[in-house]
C-alpha cells in the first residue's frame, strides 16, 4: 500500500473512529466491551499508540466487520511501523516536525501561505542554511543535514505523481533580506523557476493589496483519497499545530480563497519578482 507511515497511521485512527461512531458507541463502552481502558481505545483513533494485529481482530470482531475491512485495517497498521526516509536524518527532523513531513509525503496538494519567509519547498540551500544558522545556532554538519532534508523534501514537486503546490507569500517574503543579496538573488531566480512548473501556482500579495485576513503562515494539506480529509498546519519555533476539525479547516480554505484573490495574478506576481531581483542586482 503506498504512503507514508503517517498518512497511513492517520487513516487507521479515522477507520477506527469512524466504525465506532457508526456504531454510535463511546470510546468508554468500546473499552469496556472489550475489557480495555476507554483511553486505549481513544489512543488508538488519535493516532498515539501503536495498534497491534490483536487489537484489529478484537474491534473488527465486536464490529462485525467484514474480512475484507479487516485486513485492510491490519495492512494499513502494518504499514505504519515502517520508517520514512526522514527518519534517518535523526535530529534534523524532530518528532514534531517528522508528522508534518510524512503527511506532505502523503499528500496530493497543499495550499500554503508566508508572510515572513520563503516557503521550504521553494527555498535554495544557501538560504536555508542561513535560516537554519541564524534560527537553531546550527554549522558544519548538524547544518548541512537539516539543509539536506529541506531539499530531499522538494522532491515531490518533482517526482512521477507530483504534488500541487499553489504559494501565496507575502511581497516582504520578497524584501526580506536572508543571507545577504547574493542568496536574495539566488533564491528569487529559484521562485521564479519553480513557478514554471505546471503542478506549481505561486502569487505575491502586494503592499498596496489592502485589507486581507491576518492569518500568519499556515499549510492546507490535501490527499488523494476523500476518506482522508484536510489538514491545516501551523509551525512554532518548537511546536506545531494540527487542525482537522471541518470546521477550523473551512476556516482556512476560506481565508486562503480570499487571499487567492486578493492577491497578485502568477503573471503580475512574476513581473513583481523580476522588479524585486533587478533591486537585488544593483
Amino acid at each position: 500500500m503506498p504512503g507514508s507511515p503517517t498518512a497511513r497511521r492517520r487513516r487507521l485512527a479515522i477507520e477506527l473512529k469512524k466504525l465506532r461512531e457508526g456504531h454510535k458507541l463511546t470510546c468508554n463502552e468500546v473499552g469496556e466491551a472489550l475489557d480495555w481502558s476507554g483511553s486505549k481505545v481513544n489512543r488508538l483513533e488519535t493516532g498515539s499508540g501503536r495498534v497491534q494485529p490483536s487489537d484489529i481482530d478484537a474491534l473488527c470482531r465486536f464490529y462485525c466487520t467484514t474480512d475484507e475491512l479487516r485486513e485492510f485495517l491490519k495492512q494499513l497498521a502494518k504499514d505504519s511501523k515502517l520508517r520514512g526516509w526522514w527518519h534517518a536524518h535523526g535530529r534534523a527532523v524532530p518528532p514534531w516536525f517528522s508528522v508534518y513531513i510524512g503527511l506532505e509525503q502523503d499528500a496530493s496538494s497543499l495550499r500554503q501561505y508566508q508572510c515572513e519567509l520563503v516557503p521550504g519547498l521553494l527555498q535554495t540551500p544557501a538560504y536555508t542554511a542561513e535560516l537554519h544558522r541564524v534560527t537553531n545556532q546550527l554549522a558544519g554538519e548538524e547544518l548541512e543535514r537539516h539543509v539536506n532534508v529541506r531539499m530531499e523534501r522538494q522532491e515531490i514537486l518533482h517526482r512521477e505523481d507530483p504534488i500541487d503546490l499553489w504559494a501565496i507569500v507575502h511581497e516582504s517574503v520578497l524584501r526580506h533580506h536572508v543571507g545577504g543579496r547574493a542568496v536574495m538573488r539566488e533564491q528569487l531566480e529559484r521562485m521564479l523557476m519553480v513557478s514554471q512548473l505546471k503542478n506549481v501556482t505561486l502569487q505575491v500579495l502586494p503592499f498596496n493589496a489592502g485589507s486581507y485576513p491576518a492569518t500568519g503562515a499556515f499549510t492546507i494539506l490535501g490527499f488523494p483519497e476523500q476518506a482522508d480529509p484536510d489538514v491545516v498546519y501551523r509551525d512554532g519555533l518548537t511546536d506545531a499545530v494540527y487542525l482537522e476539525a471541518s470546521a477550523d479547516v473551512s476556516q482556512y480554505a476560506k481565508a486562503f480563497d480570499t487571499l487567492r484573490a486578493t492577491a497578485s495574478s502568477p503573471p503580475q506576481s512574476a513581473s513583481l519578482i523580476k522588479r524585486v531581483l533587478e533591486e537585488y542586482s544593483r
